[in-house]
């Protein structure tokens, strides 16, 4: 029987900051800094609970809009210009998930320059105490340099501050970090390496029971952010979650367990924003190097998901869809009865739904060739044969869900993007 999951809002949110942080280590912990710091001001001004959680929240997934690791590293410049593409992006993703539409309107202005309403083509009136403050404490935590000691750069980091107070930085939130910046701890808690136990510590939100339209619209805020980072994979997700959930229906799964493993299938490749995007756009075969890489995704899958404990059994049907049956797979190598008839599922359908799409070295196969190789991987008890001859029976059923699935997905890419 599959629990019903229940986390803090907080949880959730650093758990998607983590897996964002996968994208490169030169962004560890960039979120969490900036939701410490956002924090910290927002308690020297006075604020209320109800703000500081949205400002932890608002500050550890700010930057969820910024898909690749270019436009992560551009962001990392003081005075970066190229800021409304990820800000409308986060917003999208974000507005999606009912608890989450105040933090979205606060991650839509985070770039919000105080003395000018055209930074983001709205009135003052529009925009939110807490984007301001947000955007200070971005600004703060780029100018820290990781290699140097924190102490030694307090003055110089003041200084930057200042010389913007009203006008990009507004100059309330300018102040409460002046008086902040007099105290040691407040530095070292910024550079902390338990800077998540400190944010824990310090907020205090209820668990939320998350019902199944809402795990769904999580669900869905990861799937986006791990499938649109490439146009070769804007649909791969949607496409594995439905066939899923489609042959555990068939398979006599209850509605609620085809619901689990469909939202599984949103959230197994979340590893993948691990592996550059250069890795999986290369028209070329890997080399054995770039391949490494790509075993990786399922590790990281696990690990972030394990964090949220009520999540168990879909992280275990989600991040062993690259475990075999004979043990050949990757990364823990289970084989046999230690992978469960959900696990067993989700194998079959991320088989059958990668090599029927486009990828950038060939065109989706034809189903006659599908199913050939998926015929031959169960034959050689790689995956379940009982699955396979389940999907080759009902294949028109399944493919036609998947291709409906996928061209929804497509034209929300399309829409967001163009």
């Amino acid at each position: 029987m599959i629990r019903e999951p229940q986390c803090s809002l907080f949880d959730l949110a650093i758990c998607l900051s983590d897996a964002c942080d996968l994208v490169s280590p030169v962004l560890a912990n960039h979120h969490k800094q900036v939701a410490y710091i956002a924090f910290s001001i927002g308690s020297e001004m006075g604020l209320e609970d109800h703000q500081l959680n949205d400002l932890v929240l608002a500050g550890a997934m700010h930057d969820i809009g910024a898909l690749s690791l270019g436009e992560r590293m551009e962001l990392m410049a003081f005075e970066s210009s190229n800021t409304q593409k990820h800000t409308r992006v986060g917003y999208n993703l974000l507005s999606q998930f009912r608890p989450a539409k105040r933090i979205a309107e606060i991650v839509r202005h985070h770039h919000h320059h105080w003395n000018d309403p055209n930074t983001d083509d709205v009135s003052d009136d529009d925009i939110m105490l807490e984007s301001d403050i947000i955007h200070v404490a971005d600004r703060i935590a780029l100018l820290i340099a990781r290699k140097k000691d924190v102490i030694g750069q307090c003055d110089e980091i003041n200084t930057e501050v200042l010389k913007h107070r009203g006008t990009i930085f507004a100059p309330d939130a300018c102040n409460a970090f002046i008086a902040l910046a007099k105290k040691e701890f407040f530095w070292l808690d910024t550079i902390s390496p338990t800077i998540y136990r400190t944010l824990r510590q310090r907020t205090r939100m209820h668990s939320l029971v998350l019902d199944l339209p809402l795990l769904n619209d999580f669900a869905l805020i990861f799937a986006r952010i791990i499938d649109f980072r490439s146009r070769f994979t804007a649909t791969h997700s949607a496409g594995v979650a439905e066939t899923a959930r489609k042959l555990a229906e068939l398979i006599g799964f209850s509605r609620r367990e085809c619901r689990y493993i469909h939202i599984a299938g949103l959230l197994h490749d979340l590893g993948k924003l691990a592996v550059p995007r250069g890795i999986l756009e290369k028209p070329d075969k890997l080399t054995d190097a770039e391949f490494n890489v790509i075993r990786t995704h399922t590790y990281h899958t696990y690990r972030i998901l394990d964090t949220l404990e009520s999540f168990d059994v879909i992280n275990t049907w989600a991040a062993f869809h690259h475990e075999r049956l004979d043990g050949s797979g990757y990364p823990f190598h289970h084989e046999g009865d230690d992978l469960s008839l959900g696990s067993r599922i989700m194998c079959v359908a991320d088989i059958f739904t990668a090599i029927s799409e486009d990828r950038p070295y060939r065109s989706g196969m034809q189903p006659d060739r599908v199913l050939e190789i998926i015929t031959s991987m169960a034959d050689n008890n790689s995956i379940d044969k009982d699955i396979v001859d389940l999907l080759k029976a009902k294949f028109a059923t399944v493919n036609d869900a998947r291709i409906r699935t996928q061209v929804e997905s497509r034209k929300l890419y399309d829409s967001m993007f163009n």
